[in-house]
């Protein structure tokens, strides 16, 4: 776009450049979110020994994919630097290790769903608390400026 008489526009501010802690960030969480998913599949079905009803499945599911897009979502704008953002993935990531650490040592599973809510749950928290490290490091909460 020009200006008039054909003259260019002079730049404006240009936004901070986007730190690398912050897309390592969004990427530990993107990674952890369908670990979590399968960690929390085996959780109800193991938890209920197959046994749970239809509705409870679907009620479950329900919830996993709201869930799962609001993540995004938030990973979205956080990526962007909506520092509310990186609050609320905060609070979540919080409230995430401390449900999947209660979970862990408070259910009887049986054996195969025991192992894979163990290891996706602790790899996905890993991987959630990671990133929320690195999204309070000095270079990524200096980027967080909306």
């Amino acid at each position: 776009m020009t200006g008039p008489y054909g003259q260019g526009l002079p730049p404006g501010p240009q936004p901070p450049a986007r730190p690398v802690d912050v897309d390592t960030g969004f990427w530990l969480w993107l990674v952890a979110t369908p670990l979590m998913v399968i960690g929390y599949g085996a959780d109800v079905v193991g938890s209920s020994n197959g046994r749970g009803s239809a509705p409870l499945y679907v009620a479950a599911a329900l919830f996993t994919g709201v869930l799962c897009a609001i993540v995004v979502t938030f990973l979205i704008l956080m990526r962007a630097g909506y520092r509310f953002a990186r609050t609320v993935l905060t609070g979540g990531a919080m409230a995430t290790i401390v449900y999947v650490g209660i979970r862990l040592f408070t259910v009887t599973w049986p054996p195969m769903y025991a192992v894979v809510c163990g290891l996706a749950g602790i790899t996905g928290s890993v991987l959630i608390a990671g990133g929320m490290f690195l999204l309070h490091r000095l270079d990524s909460h200096q980027y967080f400026t909306r």
